[in-house]
């Protein structure tokens, strides 16, 4: 039966969201399973079965026809458009691993290598200097029209993902609405938001410039972290401060950080007492520093549901200070008072512009199976039954500027359907952890790395 209540709440979302969504006349197969459902997570099974054939399909030919890094290997593979013919063979796509995308060379060569994994034909790019830094070759980029950006690991080595402006939109759309389906009917403009990552306007670091989106669907937005976050700054925290330049980096990250937490709970105190919804989203680490400044201090508030909390960026490698999700959503409740069902996070990464999103009765990852099909994959790469743990993987229709179709290092379940919730789609254990052997990853723990000191410099 119709649920009119949700379809008057998504056309509402919709309409502030029209300059993400392309004209409908000029819909593709891709667009037609990303904006056409209504829930990207109750689409049915078969009419969804049938969206992802066709999505998908039409993805990997415009990839195929225009990108000749991935025909390439597509040809090595044997294997062609034509072989597309049911949604098994879907599973026969040939994939990159997502390192590919840190394998890439400096200065000027760097803008010739991210043309070449650009699928189609790029802008014309004005690039100033004979050895450019990867920031300045983002920079002319995206003044084209583009939008690069970049997520990184322990290494510091960077992940690059050259997007072009209707497929970086197609990711803002599909991350705000993933967030909006899944916490109906709660979702209104007139929540203030303070969004826990890098100023948007002030990075190309993909969770914070895709951030963006939040503030044309939020009445009041307010920014953690306002100062530039550049590529360089990342690696240097995500590798270490070393030297006059990586000491100074850390004694500012410490101060800033302290500035940060103590701005936050400042928003916290008025808004308990203004009575107004909130919602926090963002990387869990700046929250999880916030509730333990709070539990020292002995303080707690009381927001019930009038708030509630998204956390994204990773949760995979806290180190000394990970704690399991569960644990989170607790003390979330018992510091803010912000009750564990309205606690959510989101799996995302760099490569992908479909978002996994927690629902809110069992906490599992749900996929927007209509344009994005999730798999794991065992030691030979071939994917592996439901329930079993491997390596995710994941062809995703809405990548057209770059091939989607991507063997990342996370170690995930997956099940067929939810345990807890009537949602059709398939799942993803909530607790995500790397593969033995890859390195660290994910853009809250740069963030973590970025405004983190040591415990005695905090004290101090």
């Amino acid at each position: 039966m119709e649920n009119t209540g949700y379809n008057s709440y998504i056309n509402k979302f919709d309409g502030l969201m029209e300059k993400y969504i392309p004209s409908k006349s000029a819909w593709t197969p891709a667009d037609e399973a990303l904006y056409g459902p209504l829930d990207l997570f109750r689409v049915p099974l078969e009419e969804a079965r049938e969206m992802q054939l066709r999505s998908i399909r039409y993805s990997f030919t415009h990839h195929y026809e225009n990108n000749k890094v991935y025909r390439n290997l597509c040809q090595k593979h044997g294997f062609a458009p034509a072989h597309i013919q049911t949604t098994a063979d879907l599973e026969k796509i040939p994939m990159v691993p997502d390192s590919f995308f840190k394998d890439y060379p400096s200065g000027r060569e760097f803008a010739l290598w991210l043309g070449n994994i650009f699928t189609g034909d790029l802008p014309r790019i004005s690039i100033k200097g004979k050895h450019p830094t990867p920031d300045e070759v983002i920079e002319a980029f995206n003044a084209a029209g583009l939008a690069v950006t970049f997520s990184s690991g322990t290494s510091g080595r960077h992940t690059f993902i050259p997007r072009d402006r209707r497929t970086f939109f197609a990711a803002e759309y599909a991350i705000a609405k993933a967030v909006v389906a899944m916490i109906y009917p709660r979702w209104d403009t007139s929540w203030h938001e303070y969004l826990l990552m890098p100023d948007p306007r002030k990075t190309c670091l993909f969770a914070g410039k895709a951030g963006a989106v939040f503030f044309d669907v939020i009445h009041d937005v307010r920014v953690a972290i306002g100062r530039e976050v550049s590529t360089e700054l990342i690696r240097m925290t995500m590798t270490g401060p070393k030297g006059m330049k990586g000491r100074i980096v850390k004694y500012f990250a410490g101060r800033k950080s302290k500035r940060m937490i103590a701005e936050i709970i400042r928003w916290l105190e008025f808004h308990e007492m203004s009575n107004e919804k909130i919602f926090l989203f963002g990387a869990p680490f700046i929250l999880s520093r916030v509730i333990e400044k709070l539990r020292k201090e002995g303080r707690s508030f009381s927001f019930g549901d009038r708030s509630w909390v998204g956390s994204a960026g990773g949760w995979k490698a806290y180190e000394g200070s990970r704690i399991p999700l569960a644990d989170f959503r607790n003390q979330v409740e018992q510091v803010l008072g912000i009750p564990e069902k309205y606690c959510l996070d989101m799996y995302a990464m760099v490569e992908s512009n479909g978002c996994m999103m927690h629902c809110p009765e069992g906490h599992y990852l749900h996929a927007p199976y209509s344009f994005f099909k999730p798999l794991v994959l065992g030691s030979d790469n071939k994917p592996l039954a439901y329930g079993e743990w491997g390596r995710f993987a994941f062809l995703d229709a809405a990548a057209l500027s770059y091939p989607g179709f991507i063997i990342s290092g996370d170690w995930v379940r997956m099940l067929e359907r939810c345990p807890v919730c009537d949602r059709p789609g398939p799942v993803l254990d909530p607790e995500i952890r790397r593969a033995a052997g890859e390195e660290t990853r994910g853009c809250a723990e740069e963030v973590r790395r970025m405004l983190a000191v040591d415990l005695k410099n905090e004290e101090d």
